[in-house]
C-alpha cells in the first residue's frame, strides 16, 4: 500500500509558528500529514480540489481551512485554470497555548475550535472576507511578538465564526465526541461499538430511556442529524478509512461496515461523498506518494 507522506515542519521547539506566503502557478504537493496544526488560506483557486481526511471538495475563488494534528490533507490542481495562486500557510504546535491556558473561560471558543480542527474546518466566504485583511497582512506584521499576536487575533476571531463546516467524518478521523447530554453520549458509544451490526431504533431509545418517537426528536435536536443519518455517517467514515488504508475490495468493505447491500452502499456513498467508493479510492491514491 502507498502511505501518506509525513511532513517534517522546519519549526524548532523555540518557535511559535512557521509561516509561508507564496505565489505559485499550480498545486503540486502530495497528500501529507504532520504533527502541527495548519491554517491554510488560498485565493485564485477556482476549480482546485481540497482533500482533508475523507472530505473531497472542489473550491471556489477562496479557501480557508484549519487542519488538526495528524489529519491527511492536500490541495490538488484538478480543474483549476489559474496560474496566479496565492497561498498563506501557517503551521503551529497543537499545544501552542498550553493545556492550562486553553482551559480558561475566556478561551472557550478557541478550545472548541481546536477540538473541531481534529476533523478539519472549512470556513465559508463571509468568514473569509471578514478576516481577509488580517490574513493577507500577517506577513507584514512586525516579526516576533507582534506577529504572534496577529496570529492569535486571527485564530480567536475565527473561533467566533459560525460560517464554517467540518470536513472529515469523525469515524474516519477517529475523533470521539463528548456531548454534554449523557443520554446522547451513551447512544453514540453504543453506535461506535456496534456499527457493523444492525442497529434498531428501539435499542437506542431504550438506552436513552425514552420512547422511540421522543428519542428521535431529542437526538436530532442535540446532534443536528437524524438517527439513521448519524449511523450512516459513522459507517461511511469507517468505509472510507478502509478504502484508503487497505486493499480490501469494495464488497467486503460494504459488509464489514454494517451495510447489507452492495448496491445500496454504492448509492449512499456516492450521494454523501460525491463519487463511488472505487472512484474515491482512486482519487485518494492519486494524491499519495510512496515513502
Amino acid at each position: 500500500m502507498k502511505k501518506v507522506l509525513t511532513e517534517v515542519i522546519p519549526l524548532s521547539e523555540k518557535d511559535c509558528f512557521y509561516m509561508m506566503d507564496r505565489d505559485k502557478e499550480a498545486f503540486s504537493y502530495p497528500l501529507h500529514k504532520h504533527d502541527e496544526m495548519e491554517l491554510n488560506f488560498v485565493e485564485n483557486c477556482d476549480g482546485a480540489r481540497r482533500i482533508v481526511g475523507d472530505s473531497i471538495e472542489v473550491l471556489g475563488r477562496y479557501d480557508l481551512v484549519l487542519v488538526g494534528s495528524g489529519l491527511e490533507h492536500t490541495w490538488d490542481q484538478y480543474d483549476c485554470q489559474s496560474h496566479s495562486i496565492h497561498e498563506i500557510t501557517i503551521q503551529f504546535p497543537f499545544d501552542l497555548l498550553g493545556e492550562q491556558f486553553l482551559a480558561k473561560n475566556q478561551l472557550s471558543s478557541l478550545r472548541a475550535m481546536f477540538e473541531n480542527a481534529k476533523r478539519g474546518i472549512a470556513f465559508e466566504l463571509p468568514a473569509i472576507m471578514e478576516l481577509y485583511g488580517k490574513l493577507t497582512h500577517i506577513t507584514n506584521a512586525q516579526p516576533g511578538f507582534y506577529r504572534v499576536l496577529s496570529l492569535l487575533e486571527i485564530l480567536y476571531e475565527l473561533s467566533l465564526q459560525t460560517d464554517y463546516h467540518l470536513l472529515a467524518s469523525k469515524s474516519f478521523a477517529n475523533v470521539k465526541n463528548t456531548p454534554e447530554s449523557k443520554r446522547v453520549r451513551r447512544v453514540e458509544e453504543y453506535i461506535d461499538e456496534n456499527f457493523k451490526k444492525e442497529i434498531r431504533l428501539k435499542t437506542l431509545s431504550d438506552i436513552a430511556g425514552m420512547t422511540p418517537a421522543a428519542f428521535s426528536r431529542f437526538f436530532r435536536m442535540r446532534t443536528g442529524k437524524t438517527v439513521s443519518d448519524y449511523i450512516i455517517d459513522i459507517r461511511l467514515g469507517h468505509a472510507a478509512r478502509l478504502l484508503v488504508d487497505s486493499t480490501v475490495n469494495v464488497a467486503e468493505i460494504c459488509y464489514e461496515c454494517g451495510f447489507n447491500n452492495i448496491s445500496n452502499f454504492n448509492r449512499i456513498f456516492k450521494k454523501k461523498k460525491g463519487c463511488s467508493p472505487t472512484a474515491f479510492r482512486d482519487n485518494y491514491h492519486k494524491s499519495k506518494i510512496v515513502i
